[in-house]
């Protein structure tokens, strides 16, 4: 084979080696704040914002709030990612407002994950979600104290299909109350 083919070779597999990257987030495929995305940590936040406590309240230590302004849709994820989409910020934006209208109910964000990935890195990626979830509702001034998190990794879908739209309704934090 001549040089230049090689060449064209290389660079033709390199590219493709970079495309394929990106979409993991090794050269930065995945978007940043300003492209539709919020990273978690270049949110306002006071107060002790780091992992939320897995334990303290939950079905054992409280009862599970059914009223219907409650019922909050689920924050969705892009692929490989923990950061909150500009679009799903007023979901979280109203389970702050429930909360401080609601002085006495405490939260798990529960983080999910797709079935694409190993189990352990599926709990770490849905811990993340989860963490992010929380870290964005202190910074709009619920405390810390009132939110844990929990991870469930790809073991809890909500669609068993095996397709991206299967996917997607899966990579999600949804909002458990109690009181």
């Amino acid at each position: 084979m001549s040089r230049r083919r090689w060449s064209a070779v290389a660079v033709t597999a390199g590219f493709a080696c970079m495309m394929l990257c990106s979409g993991c987030g090794l050269f930065g495929g995945k978007k940043g704040p300003g492209d539709d995305m919020v990273a978690p940590e270049t949110q306002p936040l006071t107060g002790d914002v780091g992992m939320g406590s897995r334990e303290g309240f939950g079905p054992g230590e409280g009862t599970r709030v059914t009223d219907p302004a409650a019922q909050i849709e689920n924050v969705l994820f892009s692929f490989d990612s923990y950061q909150i989409e500009q679009a799903e910020l007023p979901k979280i934006e109203r389970a702050a407002d429930f909360m401080k209208k609601n002085a006495d109910v405490r939260l798990i964000t529960e983080g999910h994950c797709d079935e694409r990935g190993s189990n352990e890195y599926n709990m770490s990626l849905g811990e993340h979600r989860a963490d992010a979830v929380r870290a964005y509702l202190v910074g709009l001034g619920i405390d810390a104290s009132r939110i844990q998190t929990k991870s469930y990794g790809e073991e809890k879908p909500l669609n068993a299909g095996h397709d991206e739209s299967s996917w997607r309704v899966n990579r999600r934090v949804e909002f458990a109350f109690y009181r």
